[in-house]
């Protein structure tokens, strides 16, 4: 598949919370960084998400979030 996003990080699943109909799913980046998404949980199932598998997060410049731990 082709995408034009050109923010990729390709890391491993951490963790994968759910809460009701959406999940928190975390991935540690092959450069020790970690990002994370809220999905829905139908996202997660569809995609065949588990912890330990090799992503590739894509980030759209214009739906960054920033939190302060």
């Amino acid at each position: 598949m082709a995408l034009s996003a050109r923010n990729r990080l390709t890391g491993e699943v951490t963790s994968i919370e759910t809460s009701g109909p959406t999940a928190e799913v975390t991935v540690e980046t092959e450069g020790g960084e970690t990002a994370a998404a809220v999905i829905t949980t139908d996202s997660v199932d569809r995609l065949g998400l588990s912890e330990g598998e090799t992503v590739d997060a894509v980030i759209k410049a214009t739906d960054v979030m920033v939190r302060n731990n």
